[in-house]
């Protein structure tokens, strides 16, 4: 029986994909898939409870399932999970080693060139961000706050509010800054105004997330892009939760681990450019020319390939 390509895809990126944008992963799956001739359905959020037949992309699914590949913006716009265990700190690339003795350093250095000359030299990110550079002390910790999916998904070490005053206790002299996610800003105004009426001492700031990045000592996080977009700075991370980036991060799992960790990340950096040469060469980025094949590659290693889906011209 010939299989179709079945996505399961949020209310967003169904608006998105029936508007023709192509901005994400699912559009640009269905057209190569449709221009092959094969066939695309569009399903609701979760797949049926027993494989179908069918291939099943699933956005953002949390249990993995033989006819299931796992999908997800992988930190920088652009760029993509599809990935058979799961995505961000569940994905398969969070069960590698990353040794970078393997990694050639001509390579990597011009692979992150060319990341740091799209994002952080231009100051993009995933969100809006201000044009106006702000300054910060050189010396601060800048905490990223996040929405309920480290939470939610059990990735957590530790709650927000208990990870905040670790930090904030933990900080010595150093200032800390809290900067709220960009589409939860109430809410991250609402947890610092808390921190302040219990004594603490956060300065709250909503500049460009490059700018703190930048001038930041450390950055801390549940597990943020915004900690990994870091390494393009060379600005080393604490992590209060699993991500699938933590081998190049201090990891805080309870609050006697935060001074430590900070020492640790203060007194040396990282390889950062080999780690993001070898992360993001393990996602798929939608403008490389070998986007499709990579694609095939992974639909034929969980036994979709192009003869199962009815295609030609692979």
């Amino acid at each position: 029986m010939t299989a179709k390509l079945v996505l399961h895809l949020p209310d967003h990126e169904r608006a998105a994909l029936e508007a023709g944008k192509m901005a994400s992963l699912y559009p640009r799956l269905k057209r190569m898939i449709e221009q092959r001739g094969g066939t695309v359905e569009i399903a609701p959020r979760f797949p049926p409870t027993a494989p179908d037949g069918n291939l099943h992309v699933v956005d953002n699914a949390r249990k993995p399932r033989p006819d299931v590949l796992i999908s997800a913006l992988a930190y920088l716009e652009g760029c993509w999970h599809l990935d058979p265990k799961g995505v961000l700190a569940d994905s398969s690339i969070a069960a590698r080693g990353f040794d970078p003795e393997t990694v050639d350093s001509m390579e990597a250095e011009a692979y992150v060139s060319a990341l740091r000359a799209r994002f952080s030299d231009q100051r993009n990110s995933r969100y809006h961000q201000k044009k106006v550079v702000e300054e910060i002390a050189p010396e601060a910790i800048v905490v990223f706050l996040q929405g309920p999916p480290p939470y939610r998904r059990g990735h957590a070490y530790m709650g927000l509010d208990e990870m905040l005053r670790t930090v904030l206790e933990g900080a010595g002299r150093r200032p800390v800054y809290i900067k709220p996610h960009p589409i939860r800003k109430d809410e991250g105004v609402q947890v610092i105004k808390s921190l302040k009426e219990q004594g603490y001492k956060p300065i709250k700031t909503n500049a460009n997330v490059h700018d703190l990045l930048r001038q930041a000592a450390v950055t801390v996080s549940a597990n943020s892009a915004a900690s990994l977009e870091g390494f393009l700075h060379g600005t080393p991370t604490l992590l209060f939760a699993r991500a699938d980036f933590d081998q190049v991060a201090g990891i805080v799992r309870k609050p006697e681990d935060f001074a430590p960790a900070l020492e640790q990340a203060l007194a040396g950096r990282r390889d950062y450019t080999k780690f993001l040469y070898w992360y993001f060469s393990q996602c798929l980025w939608l403008d490389d020319p070998e986007f499709e094949a990579q694609v095939m590659r992974r639909f034929a290693e969980i036994g979709f390939d192009a003869d199962r889906l009815g295609l030609s011209h692979f």
